[in-house]
């Protein structure tokens, strides 16, 4: 097989439908848009338009709230943590702080904090500090013969 032999298989691809290009094509003259309105013409989006009548969008209620003085949690697993740990990128035998989980790459960045949820197994002691942390998180982790640290109140559950 050469490059020139390079074909892709019978059937993948679709020639595309030229339009408006006589009427021996079938989709001459009008181009598949009818006669007259605002369809045919072109630069018209309306989706959402229901011909004035109140668009489904504008009947429905409103539904829900979102605070706007919420907090928003870098969230990492301790699954993850303690891959890093295996793989050297995080030392387990010091404190894993905030500030470590960022340097090692494990989290972009901490916006209100970070929290740490319990999906995944802990093998090593860890001892962590960070913002927040689900319960089931910080009992795998003292399960394990570690320490997880909440440093703000608030933040944990």
């Amino acid at each position: 097989m050469k490059l020139n032999e390079l074909r892709d298989n019978p059937g993948a691809t679709k020639k595309r439908m030229r339009v408006g290009r006589g009427p021996g094509s079938g989709k001459g003259k009008m181009g598949g848009r009818g006669i007259k309105g605002q369809k045919s013409r072109s630069g018209v989006a309306i989706n959402g338009y229901e011909g004035g009548q109140m668009p489904l969008y504008q009947r429905l209620p409103k539904r829900g709230f979102n605070k706007p003085n919420r907090k928003e949690f870098a969230v990492i697993n301790l699954g993850l943590i303690q891959k890093f740990v295996d793989a050297g990128k995080l030392d387990g035998a010091a404190a894993i702080t905030e500030d470590a989980l960022i340097a090692s790459g494990l989290v972009r960045r901490k916006l209100d904090g970070i929290r740490v949820l319990a999906k995944g197994e802990v093998t090593a002691a860890l001892n962590v500090e960070v913002t927040g942390a689900s319960k089931a998180a910080v009992e795998a982790v003292e399960k394990a013969g570690g320490s997880l640290k909440v440093t703000s109140a608030s933040a944990a559950e």
